[in-house]
């Protein structure tokens, strides 16, 4: 979402700090983890491993976070709680998910198995789901569905799987133990784990919790309290399923259950949720369409405009006309005028699903305010200049 209104409670600006806070101190010890799991062998720091764990741990970064952009354009959510979301992903999620499994295998004494299975989704699913579920609580208002769930969930797992990506490739790199032989040559198992983790199946972490961003979206627009409940749990408990599930193929047929269950369970799933994620993008345009006309026929905005604020490439060409004409005030305002004319659309249509949010009035008061107060300077390529 955009930054219209500002944030309308003070613990919307507390939730970023403290997230932001907590990201910079988990970076230091995880960056240690890093150094520690990718560099030493036989006591002699080997930074080269960590420093192309790196490099290509990222590759796949550039077109995921690309591809939830895309998700998300209808909607922009602001890029700082995005980039929120990698960083807990990459940072307070992976620290969790470290010291529970560590201090679980000291005190239980899991075997590998069972640590692989069982404990590593259910952990790892619950440290990245937790910044799904703080974000409902404390900055609910920028969630409006499951699309909105999706993306922030993708950002997680993006971050997730960077830095772990980094621990396995680094690890098989150097020969550290658990990570991979060095005596059976470097370069050839980091190309495996390359291949096999960084180009078959870097969407891994992202589709798992992205069943969990779909409970959250959903426990936001249902009206249903009991489903409000149960839809993040049901979310999160299929993120583990479908976790435990690709971790525990390895362990089956000598690890070939790893491409039985890629071939009949993953991409099958994969493409499933890009269906489903693409289905939720298109009926967006539909859902402002229906909602942003009740708006326009109860003078909140006029019916005329529409079209300039659902339709993608309309949206888009009154952008570069209001560059053409209006130089930079003028793309600012024209995409403040948009952002202001979409944010009241999904406000209005929890409105009319009869779930509207506490804060319902005050919201869709000041984005009408700043509507009205935009409009007037404001043309579309017709040449007709909005007024009041």
């Amino acid at each position: 979402m955009g930054a219209i209104p500002k944030d309308p409670t003070r613990s919307s600006r507390t939730f970023t700090i403290v997230v932001g806070v907590l990201v910079v101190l988990t970076s230091l010890p995880v960056l240690g983890v890093v150094l520690l799991s990718t560099s030493v062998v036989n006591d002699q720091l080997a930074p080269t491993g960590a420093i192309l764990g790196v490099l290509f741990a990222a590759i796949p970064v550039v077109p995921l976070v690309y591809a939830f952009l895309w998700l998300d354009r209808y909607e922009p959510e602001p890029k700082s709680l995005l980039a929120l979301g990698l960083g807990w992903g990459a940072f307070i999620a992976v620290a969790a998910a470290l010291i529970v499994q560590s201090v679980g295998a000291l005190l239980a004494g899991w075997s590998e198995p069972t640590q692989l299975a069982i404990v590593a989704p259910v952990t790892e699913e619950a440290a990245k789901g937790l910044f799904l579920f703080v974000l409902l609580v404390w900055r609910r208002h920028l969630l409006d569905g499951v699309l909105d769930g999706i993306v922030y969930a993708g950002m997680v797992g993006i971050g997730f799987a960077f830095t772990e990506n980094i621990l396995y490739l680094g690890g098989t790199y150097n020969g550290t133990p658990g990570m991979g032989d060095s005596s059976a040559g470097h370069i050839g198992e980091f190309t495996v784990v390359f291949v096999m983790r960084c180009l078959f199946s870097p969407f891994a972490h992202p589709l798992f919790t992205a069943f969990t961003g779909i409970g959250i979206g959903v426990a936001v627009v249902t009206r249903k309290r009991w489903l409000k409940v149960v839809a993040p749990l049901l979310g999160y408990a299929v993120a583990v399923l479908t976790h435990g599930t690709w971790n525990g193929s390895t362990l089956l047929f000598d690890g070939a259950g790893f491409l039985l269950a890629y071939v009949v369970l993953m991409v099958p799933a994969f493409v499933s949720m890009v269906v489903f994620a693409i289905w939720r993008r298109k009926s967006e345009r539909i859902v402002l369409t229906r909602s942003l006309t009740d708006a326009a026929q109860r003078g909140l905005i006029p019916y005329t405009d529409i079209g300039w604020v659902v339709d993608l490439r309309r949206r888009d060409q009154a952008r570069k006309f209001a560059s053409t004409h209006g130089g930079a005030q003028g793309v600012a305002a024209m995409r403040e005028y948009q952002q202001a004319a979409i944010e009241l659309g999904y406000l209005h249509w929890r409105f009319l699903r009869g779930n509207p949010p506490p804060d319902f009035a005050a919201r869709g008061r000041a984005y009408v305010d700043r509507i009205s107060e935009v409009r007037p300077h404001i043309a579309f390529p017709s040449g007709q200049v909005m007024t009041g």
